[in-house]
């Protein structure tokens, strides 16, 4: 992996994106977005995780984010990947209502044998690609990106339409699903 995707600033602000394997469309029911939501603003309380902006698409996530503390940003990711993992995968596995559930499950079980970082399934794809945001410029550009996301798929017409988003905060001047830090 080149040094231009790793955490190397340990103060920078970085954009990430988390994506779902083969694109699965999990994020389509608000218990499984819950899940990622309870996971942030526990990393923003117990590691230092700051959250500059975010969006929460059916399939992929995208953030701003920094550390206010000792705990580092990939320690960080790292956690938070493995723990929403295991908690969505478990909550697709109870969830009664899932009509896709089987296909879903077979799609991470596959995944997970391929790859020796897993014991059993694999949800995330493996890396955070983080890009550091070095200038004003680079800020506001991923900022209107992650934002207007939801526009693009054609979901809203408004980013601050888009409840799992942090358009709202900025746009708006209210409060958002989650705490944030303004740049």
């Amino acid at each position: 992996m080149s040094s231009s995707y790793k955490f190397d600033d340990p103060d920078g602000y970085y954009f990430i994106t988390h994506t779902v394997i083969n694109w699965v469309d999990v994020f389509t029911r608000k218990e499984y977005k819950q899940i990622l939501l309870d996971s942030w603003k526990h990393c923003q309380q117990t590691k230092g995780l700051q959250i500059h902006a975010w969006v929460i698409m059916t399939n992929h996530i995208h953030m701003i984010i920094s550390r206010n503390g000792e705990t580092k940003l990939e320690d960080i990711m790292r956690d938070m990947k493995k723990y929403t993992s295991s908690q969505i995968v478990a909550a697709i596995m109870y969830n009664e209502q899932e009509s896709r559930r089987e296909w879903m499950l077979n799609i991470f079980s596959e995944a997970g044998k391929v790859n020796s970082n897993n014991k059993n399934y694999q949800f995330w794809k493996q890396d955070n690609h983080p890009m550091l945001l070095a200038t004003d410029k680079f800020i506001a550009q991923k900022l209107s990106y992650i934002h207007e996301n939801p526009i693009r798929a054609g979901f809203v017409q408004e980013a601050s339409h888009w409840q799992y988003s942090s358009a709202i905060d900025y746009d708006r001047n209210k409060k958002g699903l989650v705490d944030i830090v303004i740049i």
